[in-house]
This record gives C-alpha cells, structure tokens and sequence, in this order.
C-alpha cells in the first residue's frame, strides 16, 4: 500500500500542544489504533480519511487552530486600522517600504510593521490618532541656503 498521507503538520499542530505526563509516542500510537479500528498503529500507514479523522477528533478536544485563527483576525483587523489611520496621515500604503520607514522610526513603532505585535498594534492606533489630532506630519523644510531678502533704501 502506498502512503496516502506524506505530511502531517496539521496532526502534530495539535498533538503537541496536548497536556499529557506519559510517553507520548504510545499515545499517538494509542490514536491512530482507534481511529483505524486496530488496522495499524503507524500514523504512516493511515488513508486520507482517516487522518482527516483523527485530525478533526483532536481539534475538537484541544482547539487550538480554532484559537489560533481568531488571533491572527484580531491581527489582521489591528493591522487594518493602522494602516487606513496611516493613510489619513498621507504615508502611501500601497508602498511597503514607506510603510516600514514609518513604522521604524523610533518615535513611532521602532520595528518593521509586519514584526508590531497585538499589543503594539493598539499602541501605534493610538500615536497615529493622536498625530492626527495635532495636525498631522509635518514635512521638514529643505535643507539648504535660502535667499535673503534686504529691503531697498
């Protein structure tokens, strides 16, 4: 029989993440017994239906993905309104490398914009509103020699 499963990261996802005090070895052994109905033990030798099985059983005792997804929405959506409140404010959003210039700065995130954190997300929505309150980004003049202007006589 060819192996009908070559990856399993979705099982091992959840898997690891299970609290348990014995081998853990046996007790993946012990899973894939019951979901094959004592066919084979061997997470290798499992079809695609019953790995999907087994998958499906272990995330409905331990949600973790299920987590895990309502976090990275939460980052998505934090993300979101950063990036609009940046818009406002005139920086091009469409430009990645503007966008991480700004973020960078170290009166604004002091990181690139995709390593900002839930938490630091929050805090930039609030530098960003306030920015907006006061007036906005001011553009630093050029530097340079500027005429001088002497009244006639």
């Amino acid at each position: 029989m060819a192996q009908e499963v070559t990856n399993f990261a979705r099982f091992y996802a959840t898997f690891n993440k299970i609290p348990y005090s014995g081998d853990r070895e046996d007790l993946k052994k012990e899973m894939v017994e019951k979901v094959t109905f004592g066919r084979t033990n061997s997470l290798r030798e499992v079809t695609k239906r019953e790995y999907q099985d087994l998958c499906e059983g272990l995330e409905k005792i331990y949600p973790a993905n299920r987590i895990n997804e309502a976090a990275r929405e939460e980052l998505r959506r934090q993300r979101s309104i950063c990036l609009k409140l940046m818009q406002k404010l005139g920086i091009d959003t469409t430009d990645w490398n503007r966008v991480n210039a700004f973020c960078q700065d170290g009166r604004i995130a002091g990181k690139q914009f995709r390593d900002i954190t839930s938490e630091e997300l929050e805090q930039l929505a609030k530098k960003l509103r306030s920015i907006e309150r006061k007036g906005g980004i001011r553009e630093l003049e050029e530097p340079g020699p500027k005429a001088i202007v002497v009244p006639f006589k």
